[in-house]
């Protein structure tokens, strides 16, 4: 990969570790190799700070693209319609983002222990209330 293979947009997005992992691999690879990528990387962190931004860097920086926590889980749930669900699958496969498949694996984990989670809950709610009984018959 030569250095003018890479957009600003793989450097910026390399930087913000929101490329799909192969990407994110590709580009660090040629960093490795390259001195005037890595000055061209700082100059890009230079400019941001500097306050420039591209239309297309507020998206990747902001998500706007991502789908919500709630969609997630209903993706999860597999009670999404064609659409919604084609677009989550497309978010998660095709584009590959990395906060997204992260998210999604939080959900699936939390769905695998809700019965600890459930336990913990009764357990903090009964020594939470019997503290709140002996505050109030003070």
């Amino acid at each position: 990969m030569s250095n003018s293979d890479l957009a600003d947009e793989d450097l910026l997005g390399y930087l913000d570790e929101s490329l799909p992992v192969e990407r994110m691999s590709e580009v660090e690879t040629a960093l490795r190799k390259s001195d005037v990528l890595r000055q061209r990387a700082a100059m890009l962190l230079r400019r941001r700070d500097d306050g420039y931004h591209s239309v297309g860097e507020i998206w990747r920086r902001h998500r706007l693209s991502c789908p919500s926590r709630r969609l997630l889980g209903s993706y999860l749930l597999d009670a999404l319609d064609g659409a919604e669900k084609d677009y989550v699958d497309f978010h998660l496969r095709t584009v590959g983002c990395r906060f997204c498949a992260a998210n999604l694996h939080d959900l699936e984990e939390s769905m695998n222990q809700t019965p600890q989670v459930e336990q913990r809950r009764r357990k903090f709610f009964q020594s939470s209330a019997g503290h709140l009984r002996s505050l109030r018959s003070e």
